[in-house]
């Protein structure tokens, strides 16, 4: 299966990053899901990061960070669906709201870079930010 959508990195102001571990794999996530029928990238993160996290996210604070697809974004679920979800990834540091766990979730915590959990769901698109990190430092 092929499942498009898009993800966030949401950064706190000491800038780190909001994960959520995950109720189906135990593993530590980026807010963010597929996309629904007609629906833009942009509204699916937006959408996404409510339902997730309670947090409001206008869409002129969502900056692009990039696409990322292929075989790296293979994933089995614990039904046995295996899916290639192709994400877009944008980073957000402006938002409202208090944090709140929906079903999907079990914590959501703010991670240093340098302290990222080992047991990730979304290693690929935490690398794809990092990596604009250490070009912006070149």
């Amino acid at each position: 299966l092929i499942q498009d959508g898009a993800s966030a990195i949401i950064l706190n102001d000491k800038k780190q990053i909001l994960l959520q571990r995950r109720v189906d794999n135990d593993k530590w996530g980026l807010p963010g899901g597929c996309q629904e029928i007609g629906e833009r990238f942009e509204e699916t993160v937006i959408r996404e990061i409510k339902e997730e996290t309670n947090l409001n996210v206008k869409e002129e604070d969502l900056k692009l960070i990039t696409i990322v697809s292929g075989k790296g974004r293979r994933r089995q679920y614990p039904n046995g669906d295996v899916v290639y979800n192709n994400s877009v990834l944008y980073l957000i540091d402006r938002y409202t709201g208090d944090l709140k766990c929906d079903e999907e979730s079990k914590v959501l915590k703010f991670f240093d870079v340098n302290n990222l959990p080992l047991s990730q769901h979304d290693d690929d698109l935490v690398q794809a930010y990092l990596n604009t990190l250490e070009d912006s430092n070149n």
